[in-house]
């Protein structure tokens, strides 16, 4: 008697960290794979590309001593004993100067706080790093919250030009799970005792680790599609299952599968999925996307030599300055220093189809203003990547507003970014989101299949 579980036929549309992650778990379930990527590239957000003489990611990724749902990933394909970690420093630029603020020592000395002002800022980190209960933090404004908590000083100083560098005018709506998701994973960051910030990363950048996993899902049976942008899914009148039509418009692709996990933007699966209810139409529109433009440089030398740089001066078009040269050791970058120059706007501002000689020319503008020494003849390379759909905004109670993961349509999973509800957007995220989704309410409640979660403890 055949007591085997059946194969069920899966399609994974997205493929990045999320889809491919989801890919492995299903492959490791002994399940039947195919996985779709719009792009020509897999990797999605994580992919990579060649920036003068090295190849390395389109957008700026680290890894925390914390990210144990990554570092597990990593160790299931063999990378995760690669990971070279790195103590980092911190920089703020404030009324026109660079400050280091990489220790207590230097909290202490920060001119552009009075003791008092400090003693409430480091209040606010600290406590924040000890609440558990974020559904409270979703009913109360960023704003409000680290107002009471910080002083209307120290958010005005600090906080603020911090807020509307990464949201613009939308931090208004922002919840203060947004500030809190961020001071939970940083706290996280530095190790017991000593406070150290370690990040760490696997030589060959994110690149080495999609080509490792589609290596390995390759070799146990899952197929990998690429150029394969999803034009519509319905039900499937005659065999059951989902109807996927695939492909460039004019040479579309239409196969059967039984069930189908969507891990693109909410508004591109509504705009597929014509057949889900409008409730769940509703639901995935409404998200409200936050986008990037993010410039990356090839330097003769580093900047300041932190990893991450801070803005507080409004002149500044830039979130920040993340200097990734501080982490990965020059020689594995042909001896250059790799710059990334993020600027985070809402998906629908019309500052993310700015040409790249304008955004080009303001950035440079912008280091000679920032770092007296730098000179335009250090860049060896400079090129932008844009990205619309980053990270969803997190309104009040927008765990409670947030699309759906079990659609009304049998078999159709929808699990993106925007179901991120305690956290920001990072690769170690989007693992925590599958980790709990799939081995919940897909596998368990709607499959009746057992659950095997490997995630090896890492310390």
């Amino acid at each position: 008697m055949n007591t085997e579980t059946p194969r069920t036929r899966w399609v994974v549309v997205g493929g990045g960290m999320l889809g491919l992650a989801t890919a492995w778990k299903l492959i490791q379930r002994g399940q039947d794979v195919t996985l779709l990527e719009a792009a020509k590239d897999i990797g999605g957000l994580t992919s990579a590309w060649k920036l003068g003489d090295i190849t390395w990611d389109r957008f700026y990724h680290v890894t925390l001593l914390s990210d144990t749902r990554l570092r597990a990933l990593l160790d299931q394909v063999g990378l995760e004993k690669e990971i070279e970690w790195v103590q980092t420093k911190t920089g703020f630029y404030s009324n026109g100067k660079l400050h280091s603020m990489s220790n207590s020592l230097e909290f202490l000395l920060f001119p552009v706080l009075n003791l008092y002002q400090k003693f409430r800022l480091g209040g606010t980190i600290f406590f924040g790093s000890k609440i558990k209960n974020w559904r409270a933090m979703e009913q109360i404004s960023v704003e409000k919250w680290l107002r009471r908590w910080s002083g209307n000083s120290t958010f005005e100083k600090i906080w603020l030009p911090l807020l509307k560098a990464k949201l613009g005018d939308a931090y208004q709506r922002a919840s203060a799970a947004f500030i809190w998701s961020y001071i939970d994973r940083m706290y996280k960051a530095r190790r017991s005792g000593m406070k150290k910030e370690m990040f760490g990363y696997v030589p060959g950048g994110y690149q080495r680790i999609i080509e490792t996993l589609t290596k390995e899902l390759t070799a146990r049976g899952c197929r990998i599609i690429s150029n394969a942008a999803v034009q519509k899914i319905e039900k499937d009148s005659e065999q059951g299952g989902l109807q996927i039509e695939y492909g460039p418009k004019g040479s579309e692709k239409r196969e059967v599968f039984d069930r189908a996990i969507m891990t693109i933007p909410s508004p591109v699966i509504s705009n597929a999925c014509a057949q889900l209810e409008k409730d769940e139409h509703e639901r995935l529109n409404a998200v409200e996307y936050i986008g990037v433009v993010c410039t990356s440089l090839l330097l003769d030398k580093p900047l300041g030599g932190y990893y991450v740089t801070n803005i507080t001066d409004s002149w500044v078009p830039l979130t920040g300055i993340i200097e990734m040269g501080a982490i990965v050791k020059p020689e594995k970058l042909g001896g250059k220093y790799l710059v990334y120059l993020p600027r985070y706007l809402m998906a629908n501002d019309e500052r993310l189809h700015e040409s790249d000689e304008s955004i080009h020319a303001r950035c440079l503008e912008t280091l000679e203003k920032m770092y007296p020494d730098f000179d335009r003849k250090q860049v060896q390379a400079i090129q932008t990547a844009r990205a619309k759909y980053v990270m969803a905004l997190p309104t009040m109670n927008y765990s409670e507003s947030r699309p759906n993961i079990v659609s009304t349509m049998p078999g159709l999973y929808l699990m993106n970014s925007s179901q991120i509800v305690k956290g920001n957007l990072n690769v170690n995220e989007t693992l925590e989101l599958l980790e709990e989704e799939l081995d919940g309410s897909i596998w368990r409640d709607h499959l009746g299949l057992p659950v095997t979660t490997i995630q090896p403890e890492l310390v």
